[in-house]
């Protein structure tokens, strides 16, 4: 149930700082919508799949080298 737990827990941090963004800067986030839908599919995914690796490593290091 702890892992169930955890995962809300980063849902609810990633609609806090997503939501964050929008409300600080909205003007940026649009702009920067438009530069995301001139990219090229593989580019956006390149990136995905860089974010995704990226976060996979942080939650790895912190579960593994500080506790």
């Amino acid at each position: 149930m702890a892992a169930v737990s955890e995962l809300f827990v980063a849902i609810g941090l990633i609609l806090a700082l997503e939501g964050g963004l929008y409300a600080a800067f909205p003007g940026a986030m649009k702009r920067m919508m438009v530069v995301v839908l001139q990219q090229p599919d593989e580019s956006l995914r390149m990136l995905g799949l860089g974010a995704a690796t990226a976060g996979v490593a942080i939650v790895w290091l912190v579960r593994n080298v500080t506790g």
